[in-house]
């Protein structure tokens, strides 16, 4: 799994408010994950477990964490590449530490600031499901201040190689790519240069049955839609919405 999103994870300021959300919007099944201190809801699509959420412990907030969602990229060894993400530019918000009986995991952002985790299983992971499945992530996209100099960040570090690329006229070449392990015609998202964002950023897209009929839910639970729906190449439908405690997410899947 090295070099693969593994996990999601959602910091925010009302998980409970937030459980409510997702659950209703994306469809996920919620239970907590029984860890000793801290309340932590895990988030499933069937019997696979997707990801996880929080509320903001009052020290992280005062640090300056903005809430928000979080991607895992799976790695051979934490202390290794947390190494590695220094001497290429990126910064380290937490050094490698362990989850009893779970794994390993560090907190880093890369050479332009876009915050993800690194992590490693005590165990076996899960085989990932297939592509689009209802409730999983389908797209990682990320905005960054220079689209080619992300790239190059990231493939130094993990391997991704480049798929297609898409000229976007003002806005620039939105350059695919994939795990350097996935088939030739799969791809596991695109990066970008967004100069009108405040900050880089990843965007995460769950992957829903029908764009219409979660366009309803966003709005019916206290959501917003700020983009779309739009196609995109392949058939597939987007949106990015924002959730009641303002966190930006978005979702694709067909138009329904």
């Amino acid at each position: 799994m090295h070099g693969n999103f593994v996990w999601y994870e959602l910091m925010t300021t009302d998980a409970k408010a937030a459980e409510k959300f997702y659950t209703t919007v994306v469809g996920w099944a919620a239970k907590d994950a029984g860890m000793p201190g801290m309340a932590y809801t895990l988030l499933s699509a069937g019997d696979a477990q997707v990801a996880g959420m929080m509320t903001m412990p009052a020290e992280v907030c005062a640090a300056g964490w903005q809430a928000g969602w979080v991607g895992h990229i799976g790695v051979s060894d934490v202390d290794d590449y947390t190494k590695r993400v220094k001497q290429a530019g990126g910064k380290v918000h937490r050094e490698p530490t362990d989850i009893p009986g779970i794994g390993r995991f560090s907190v880093v952002a890369d050479a332009q600031g876009a915050n993800y985790m690194m992590f490693k299983g005590s165990g076996e992971m899960p085989k990932p499901a297939a592509p689009m499945t209802p409730g999983t992530v389908g797209w990682h996209e990320l905005h960054a201040v220079d689209g080619a100099k992300a790239f190059d960040f990231y493939s130094g570090l993990y391997g991704w190689k480049k798929r297609d690329a898409m000229d976007m006229g003002p806005m620039g070449v939105y350059q695919i790519f994939a795990a350097e392990d996935a088939a030739a015609d799969t791809a596991m998202g695109g990066m970008m240069t967004d100069a009108q964002s405040p900050t880089p950023y990843w965007l995460y897209y769950f992957s829903v049955p029908s764009i219409t009929a979660a366009v309803t839910r966003v709005t019916d639970n206290g959501g917003k839609i700020l983009h779309g729906p739009m196609e995109v190449p392949g058939g597939m439908w987007i949106i990015n919405g924002q959730d009641p405690q303002g966190v930006t997410f978005a979702l694709v899947g067909p138009k329904g």
